[in-house]
């Protein structure tokens, strides 16, 4: 049976140390891994739509000497005619050698696996889970820090729907003295199912509604968007859309070495005045995803490397 990638904790912390190992050497050495992936393809089969994760996926397989195929929105398949996704996935099995999936409906990528002859890693699944970004996350921590534990995370914007939070801070409860702050307005605070965990585990969290009050106890400030597409109405995200946005006057009051980290689309939670700070990562996150990928690639597809 193939293996799959679903889920940020599908990995031992063993085996994420040998991905990002991996992960780093293709930095260093992309030479190295320009055919490793010959002759075989990827599918991306998007129902939403991304720039980024779609992007990125394509990227690590044609930089490993891949090729790719795919659709890039629901409406651009098949689903458009009522194909279920364990049809659609059976299919591709036929086509491709691995498939990345992004699905608005949360566990799709799950019942994709549960059909499918070909390794499945889940791109996202509504509000539920985005293990690649998480994967990115943290080998971006690891490289900028040198570790993946023992500092203070503050994680801020929309903590409700926020995927790439969700996945994080269940991926981040498995490694020593990792410290939580929830900043969010109450309609966007994190759901009770992340902090009874944390409570569960013993691991602290605090939860507040200003950023200014504990910018000064961050190490890594993970930035994200109010995510119109998860909102009911638009009233509220008109409402809440720029309740954060993070200055240089703001920055004022941080940590030198502290990290700044979004997993974008950036709309306008970071000012522009930002992306000059030393302190400003989201670019080489973005750039660290491609890596991740393309190590996970290798790693799903049983490549032997010499």
């Amino acid at each position: 049976m193939p293996r799959h990638l679903l889920n940020p904790l599908d990995f031992s912390v063993e085996e994420l140390d040998q991905l990002f190992d991996l992960a780093n050497d293709i930095e260093a050495n992309p030479q190295k891994y320009a055919k490793v992936c010959e002759g075989k393809k990827l599918a991306t089969c998007f129902y939403e739509p991304s720039t980024r994760t779609r992007l990125s996926f394509e990227a690590a397989m044609l930089n490993l000497g891949g090729n790719v195929l795919g659709f890039s929105e629901a409406s651009s398949s098949s689903a458009s005619k009522g194909e279920s996704v364990s049809d659609t996935i059976r299919v591709i099995s036929c086509y491709a050698d691995i498939c990345a999936m992004r699905h608005p409906k949360e566990g799709a990528a799950f019942v994709a696996a549960s059909k499918s002859l070909i390794p499945v890693i889940n791109a996202g699944d509504g509000g539920h889970q985005h293990p690649t970004q998480t994967l990115t996350d943290l080998l971006t921590i690891r490289s900028l820090k040198g570790r993946l534990g023992n500092y203070t995370i503050g994680l801020c914007g929309d903590l409700k729907f926020g995927r790439t939070v969700h996945s994080l801070i269940n991926a981040l409860t498995r490694y020593d003295n990792i410290n939580f702050v929830f900043i969010s307005p109450e309609e966007l605070r994190v759901p009770d199912v992340i902090t009874d965990m944390l409570e569960k585990k013993g691991i602290p969290y605090k939860e507040v509604i200003r950023l200014e009050e504990v910018m000064a106890d961050l190490d890594i400030l993970y930035m994200t968007r109010v995510q119109r597409e998860r909102f009911f109405n638009e009233e509220d995200y008109v409402r809440l859309k720029d309740f954060y946005i993070l200055t240089a006057d703001k920055m004022e009051l941080a940590k030198k070495d502290m990290t700044i980290l979004h997993p974008l689309p950036r709309v306008n939670e970071i000012a522009v005045e930002i992306d000059d700070d030393p302190r400003a990562a989201y670019f080489k996150q973005a750039q660290y995803g491609v890596y991740v990928r393309m190590a996970l690639i290798v790693t799903l597809l049983g490549i032997k490397l010499d």
